[in-house]
């Protein structure tokens, strides 16, 4: 297998197991399914692209079309990451509250709606900016590793 695509799905398994212990470090509760998820910290989508790009960097230079086609790829998963994804995520918060609401409605229960604030969904969306830095700081320490464990 190509070493930077091993490199680089390793980074994306080992930021997704992170997810656990950190996990249980803020909330005190161990959810093994966070391997599988989307989101949280550390993003691995960061943390995926930018090892990539750094055992580029260090396997070919900086100044290779190589390394270049990386980083512009990379920032643009990261944007992404930090974009959309998110976006779609606090919509399907508020989603899933009308449809528990539609839900009570049908059943003929009393409802008490409590009207809240008008929240409009944030403009700068997908993880949080922490995450994807985190993610992309364990990128560059695994591409690092990678690279210098493997040269002979």
């Amino acid at each position: 297998m190509n070493k930077g695509v091993a490199i680089a799905l390793s980074s994306i398994g080992v930021a997704q197991g992170l997810k656990i212990p950190i996990h249980y470090m803020k909330e005190k509760e161990w959810k093994p399914e966070l391997f599988i998820a989307t989101g949280g910290m550390p993003s691995s989508h960061s943390a995926g692209v930018s090892s990539l790009a750094t055992y580029i960097a260090l396997k070919r230079g900086v100044p290779t079309i190589d390394f270049a086609l990386a980083v512009v790829f990379g920032l643009i998963v990261m944007y992404d990451a930090q974009g959309i994804r998110r976006q779609t995520g606090e919509l399907t918060l508020k989603v899933n509250d009308l449809d528990e609401l539609i839900d009570k409605i049908h059943k003929d229960d009393p409802v008490a709606y409590e009207e809240q604030p008008d929240n409009p969904l944030k403009e700068v969306l997908g993880h949080k900016p922490a995450e994807v830095v985190g993610g992309a700081l364990l990128g560059v320490l695994l591409g690092m590793a990678g690279y210098y464990l493997g040269r002979k």
